[in-house]
């Protein structure tokens, strides 16, 4: 099966320059001119990338990517015309896995989905499954799930590329670049802050029944490492 991309944009002129475009370049894409036709139709066809604008009609996209990390685990990159950097602190906060600033070129475009793709593992390479367990924690590379004993922790890719190389060196203290420079392989953000983000969301995913489980330790001054197994 091919990718299924959706793009949520309510500028009827850049919505269909931006199908166009990724049809030509082999993705089956949806699209949505509204926060919750977007959420309504992602809930239906379950895409695998979502390109959300930040201004949108009924839902605005701040909402509709907590909403969609609701449902699943899209991969989403957040379009906009904010650029300061406060902004795009929100929209990775909010569960972005990559932010495009308004005006972008559709290479560019086109470029983000790939190294998004690459780091979700759907760039159509057929690898033996394996499974990771550390204590009760399972993960699942082929499927990129991970389990807490029973119960299935949804992550976004960003956060499973960073959960999957801390786990895969339990006691390894990796620095905030090291971090980053893994989850986002192509360098279009270069905030380490980012990495304090989506560590601090993804202990929050790994409580159990509300109490923090210390996988992940910050070595301070440094980075992050993988704790002892509980």
């Amino acid at each position: 099966m091919g990718i299924k991309v959706l793009i949520v944009e309510d500028e009827t002129k850049i919505l269909s320059l931006m199908e166009s475009y990724l049809q030509t370049e082999g993705y089956e894409v949806l699209t949505a001119a509204d926060g919750m036709s977007a959420v309504q139709l992602y809930a239906k066809s379950k895409p695998d990338v979502v390109i959300l604008d930040w201004m949108l009609p009924n839902l605005n996209g701040l909402d509709t990517c907590r909403k969609l990390r609701q449902l699943g685990s899209p991969g989403i990159i957040m379009v906009t015309a904010k650029s300061e950097e406060t902004d795009k602190i929100v929209g990775l906060e909010m569960g972005a896995d990559d932010y495009l600033t308004k005006p972008f070129s559709l290479r560019e475009l086109s470029a983000r989905i790939r190294s998004l793709l690459r780091r979700m593992n759907l760039n159509g390479n057929d690898e033996t499954a394996s499974v990771l367990r550390r204590g009760d924690l399972a993960i699942r590379e082929d499927s990129l799930q991970v389990f807490l004993g029973s119960r299935e922790v949804h992550l976004t890719p960003t956060e499973f590329k960073l959960l999957h190389l801390l786990a895969s060196k339990p006691g390894r203290v990796y620095s905030r670049m090291q971090l980053l420079q893994h989850a986002f392989e192509d360098e279009f953000i270069v905030d380490e802050r980012t990495v304090d983000s989506h560590i601090s969301k993804l202990r929050k995913k790994l409580e159990n029944g509300g109490q923090p489980i210390d996988y992940i330790q910050t070595v301070y001054g440094f980075g992050y490492r993988f704790g002892a197994e509980p």
